[in-house]
């Protein structure tokens, strides 16, 4: 028996069947049991999407000879005959390829007799906008004062060509692309009654490819049954469709979030050694991307479509939210530049390096010492980290210990506090704390916990830290471990943290958080005051009657 195509073998029989168009289905079949049936209608909408099946199937309603109805019985001459493409009064017209005025012409004079074998005759008009000026003119009449034997379907995917006389004779229904989880769902009972094995994450990723429109997407799926010699799997579909693999994928984004130009120039090199699809791949980061930014500000969402949440959770640990849209934007950017580039290999490698290369108020790599290790590599015996924002201290050429970690405290401590290690005087101290945290390049909901993280106590190799009962949930292991590994890499030693939740702390230990907090108002009311005592600002507002809002104020340099 000869193959047929599934989509020509699942084409829905009954409005019931129809998928994703329950807006144009649901007044079809009102009027079809009211029997309220206008003479022309008017079917829009991109390809592959049910405009010509909706008309088969109204065509059938109409001449099925149990009687028009929304729920024709399938098996009388005229239910058959639509079904298989040989009833005699359904007229197809292909105006693509009949534009003339005289094939026009020829079709109206035979519209005045009587149907041959059902109730009505149904002229289903396909493309309709492919027709000249002259069709138009002469459809015009016949299509306003029908004799009461004809219906006119009108099947159009550009409905902007249409002339506004056609427009006004014709009940008017623009049917939608269907969405990818509709798409998908259809796919499952298609492969379930062929009796194929598939896997989600591949019906996924072709309803997705299928961008709306069913009958692309059930081509895509007989390709990807034959491709995979009867089995639908992620990884066939992606060999088929020109993907990159989801491993080398979060390596891209991972080199994105450290900046590593030469691992995003061996990822181009590995496309093009693979013969990847460039624009794929560019979509492929995008929606990852985009994944990583419903992490941060919906994550229920992202819960419902279905995404692998665990894995899009390790990227946002290392991407906020906000690098996430920066490097969407700029893959956008990508996309339209793509067909200008040179080659498609320099394309997509220019627009990866774009997003690095460029980043905003992007710190110049030397400027800012993170601190110097002690060539013994214990932990506590680092040199200075310079604290941004905080009023910095004069070298003390005398002081006996250089290898401690400098901060506003550690100058002006008591006899008391000069009993303490040198580790404990440096670390556990908040100034120093948060001064880490902030050269640390943490991101997302990682650094929101070190943020948040008071210094009480440390002994040896182990840092007691404390946070507060109301921000217990941005605790967990994972990201515990990014920020001793992150932290330690900073020191030059290792380090473990031991986490309290106890709000009593909350008074007395400041968090980065707080201590940012605390430095950013201390400099917006020193600008305030030097605003105020300014000559000129002075005079002006004395001419004017004017006062300075001291909540306008900046203090021209935040902390990181």
């Amino acid at each position: 028996m000869t193959y047929q195509a599934l989509a020509r073998k699942y084409r829905p029989q009954h409005f019931s069947e129809v998928v994703g168009q329950a807006h144009a289905v649901k007044p079809l079949v009102a009027a079809l049991d009211q029997s309220r049936l206008h003479h022309a209608f008017l079917f829009t909408g991109t390809r592959g999407v049910g405009k010509t099946t909706i008309a088969r199937l109204l065509a059938k309603a109409i001449n099925c000879q149990s009687g028009m109805s929304s729920e024709p019985c399938g098996t009388c001459t005229p239910c058959l005959g639509v079904e298989e493409g040989r009833f005699i009064d359904l007229i197809e017209i292909d105006a693509a390829s009949r534009t003339r005025v005289d094939d026009t012409r020829e079709i109206l004079e035979n519209v005045q007799y009587a149907p041959t074998q059902g109730r009505c005759k149904v002229y289903i008009i396909d493309e309709v906008h492919m027709l000249s000026t002259h069709s138009f003119n002469a459809l015009l009449k016949t299509l306003e004062e029908p004799p009461e034997h004809v219906k006119f379907l009108l099947a159009t995917t550009d409905p902007e060509k249409l002339p506004a006389t056609i427009l006004s004779r014709c009940l008017q229904f623009n049917l939608r692309a269907i969405d990818s989880e509709q798409i998908e769902e259809n796919f499952q009972n298609i492969l379930s009654q062929e009796t194929i094995d598939y896997e989600e994450s591949a019906l996924r990723r072709l309803s997705q490819v299928a961008r709306g429109s069913m009958r692309d997407g059930l081509s895509l799926l007989d390709q990807a049954i034959a491709f995979g010699d009867g089995k639908v799997t992620d990884e066939y579909v992606r060999q088929m469709l020109g993907m990159i693999d989801s491993q080398h994928l979060k390596e891209i984004v991972k080199a994105l979030s450290q900046n590593n130009a030469v691992g995003l120039v061996a990822a181009v090199q590995e496309i093009k050694y693979r013969a990847l699809d460039y624009n794929a791949v560019l979509d492929d980061l995008l929606l990852i991307l985009h994944d990583i930014v419903l992490y941060h500000v919906a994550l229920d969402a992202l819960e419902a479509k279905g995404a692998d949440v665990e894995s899009i959770g390790e990227l946002a640990d290392i991407i906020s939210a906000q690098d996430a849209q920066y490097y969407y934007q700029i893959g956008l950017y990508g996309k339209r530049d793509q067909p200008l580039a040179p080659d498609p290999s320099s394309g997509l490698e220019m627009t990866l390096l774009r997003m690095i290369a460029f980043y905003p108020s992007k710190p110049q790599a030397g400027n800012e010492p993170i601190g110097a290790v002690d060539p013994n590599g214990s932990l506590g015996k680092t040199v200075s980290v310079s604290n941004s924002g905080a009023s910095s201290d004069k070298q003390h050429p005398n002081r006996p210990e250089p290898n401690v970690i400098s901060s506003p405290h550690v100058d002006g401590m008591t006899t008391a506090e000069s009993g303490r290690t040198n580790n404990e005087r440096s670390i556990s101290e908040p100034e120093v704390w948060t001064s880490l945290v902030n050269k640390s390049g943490l991101k997302g909901v990682t650094r929101e916990l070190a943020m948040n993280l008071a210094p009480l106590e440390f002994n040896g190799q182990v840092l007691k830290v404390n946070i507060a009962v109301a921000m217990k949930d941005l605790h967990n292991q994972e990201r515990q471990g990014v920020i001793e590994k992150t932290i330690g890499d900073l020191i030059g030693s290792s380090l473990k943290l031991h986490v309290t939740k106890d709000d009593r702390h909350s008074d007395r230990v400041e968090t980065p958080a707080a201590n940012n907090a605390r430095h950013a108002a201390e400099g917006k009311a020193q600008a305030y005051e030097v605003l105020i005592d300014d000559p000129t600002v002075k005079q002006v507002m004395a001419r004017f009657e004017a006062t300075v809002v001291p909540e306008s104020v900046t203090s021209g340099k935040q902390r990181s």
